[in-house]
């Protein structure tokens, strides 16, 4: 399981719709509104990953 980086909810990787690649890793998302979020400011979202 991954954790999506914007609401912390536990996502599988084997079916999560919604993905974003951020230098060079592969983050998942329970939904459209987090990826789109994430997308907008990575960093805002990985700070003390």
């Amino acid at each position: 399981m991954a954790i999506d980086p914007v609401c912390k909810m536990d996502v599988n990787e084997a079916t999560a719709k919604f993905t974003s690649e951020y230098k060079g890793k592969t983050y998942y998302f329970c939904a459209p509104g987090c990826k789109k979020l994430f997308e907008r400011d990575p960093e805002a979202y990985l700070k003390g990953e």
